[in-house]
């Protein structure tokens, strides 16, 4: 009976020691007690003295150097023609023709687009019909006004009924110009019939097809001229500020791995609130490998940057953190947390902090 009330009060316990002991079990699993662990230090016989002779430092150390090179910024931006025309229509009317697609080169004056010009030629039709009136009744009103001339001067007539009739020729007079307009008018908007191109460019977007109604000021044809290329790009502005118009900057473009000679063509007189820059456009050369849209890289030269230069074999990295062992006069080695930059020439790297310049480092890849 004893047994089993100790039992009872035992098993609660139990329990609870069982649980704390697995919690100190997964404590000492996460603190690495069942892990091999690296000692502190380096494994090589030169790192784990601490300490180099002069024959050492002479074999494996350099020097931290500063050193000066010109700084090229780049700023990116998009190829763009200075040169586009959007072709529309200027009369309501069904499409007939479209003598264009996307990509094709076209000449000034070519015939892109032809209308239904039925309605157009019906009323030329009529302004001329409008205008041999016109005629007829000029004619009709000077017979009568020289057959009043005579009578008048017999005194047949009255001088009021002649004013009538010198009217009447005035009237038809004018009534003749406004026909001859008209007809100018209506052989004009036969013309807008047939649309043709301003200028000779590339056809980049075509908006309408056969059968579709063109109406006025709604794009059908997109042209741009290739030789107006030029690289819209955001300029910092205080790069801006030092660039003018005319000057020659170096333009990379990624598509074709190329560098062009561009030329300044022009820089729009107003920063941009949002990004502090100007809009600078740079002229490019006439090639057949550059198309509008295009992603290209402006090189500004920015001056000299001086800054130290170390080699990359002397950085040993433990996860994200870099490390050196600055090497002191007598010898010791002192490990030193740095900051690096830009890679430089091969084999060298830009350092941030943690060094000076003329500071010896120990080069790890060179121990045996």
């Amino acid at each position: 009976m004893k047994s089993k009330v100790i039992l009872r009060f035992l098993k609660p316990a139990l329990g609870a020691i069982v649980g704390l002991a697995l919690l100190l079990l997964v404590i000492a699993w996460m603190l690495g007690v069942f892990h091999e662990k690296i000692p502190p230090g380096q494994d090589d016989a030169i790192s784990a003295k601490r300490q180099l002779t002069a024959e050492e430092i002479e074999k494996f150390t350099d020097l931290v150097h500063e050193v000066s090179k010109e700084e090229i910024v780049e700023a990116v931006g998009t190829l763009k023609a200075s040169s586009r025309t959007e072709i529309s229509a200027r009369v309501l009317a069904p499409i007939e023709k479209i003598n264009a697609r996307a990509g094709r080169m076209i000449r000034a004056g070519e015939v892109l687009v032809e209308l239904d010009d039925r309605a157009l030629t019906t009323q030329r039709s009529q302004v001329q019909a409008a205008l041999v009136a016109a005629e007829a009744a000029l004619r009709q009103a000077e017979n009568d006004y020289r057959r009043d001339r005579r009578l008048l001067e017999r005194k047949v007539i009255s001088q009021s009924q002649m004013a009538q009739s010198t009217a009447r020729v005035e009237v038809s007079r004018a009534n003749l110009n406004a026909a001859s307009e008209a007809v100018a008018e209506a052989a004009v908007m036969l013309s807008y019939a047939r649309i043709t191109a301003p200028k000779s460019g590339v056809i980049v977007d075509r908006l309408a097809e056969p059968g579709d109604m063109a109406r006025p000021g709604v794009p059908l044809l997109v042209i741009y001229d290739p030789t107006s290329l030029r690289l819209d790009v955001p300029v910092m502005e205080n790069l801006a500020i030092k660039i003018k118009v005319g000057e020659k900057y170096t333009v990379h473009i990624d598509a074709l791995d190329r560098d062009f000679e561009g030329t300044v063509d022009e820089i729009v007189p107003e920063a941009q609130a949002a990004s502090r820059s100007f809009l600078v456009k740079v002229a490019l050369p006439k090639t057949p490998e550059l198309y509008e849209g295009m992603f290209g890289r402006l090189l500004i030269p920015a001056g000299v940057r001086r800054h130290l230069c170390l080699p990359i074999d002397a950085i040993e990295r433990i996860g994200q953190l870099e490390f050196v062992d600055v090497v002191d006069d007598d010898g010791r080695l002192e490990r030193r947390y740095i900051e690096t930059g830009r890679r430089g020439i091969p084999g060298k790297i830009e350092v941030l902090s943690g060094l000076k310049a003329g500071e010896r480092v120990l080069l790890r890849k060179n121990i045996p």
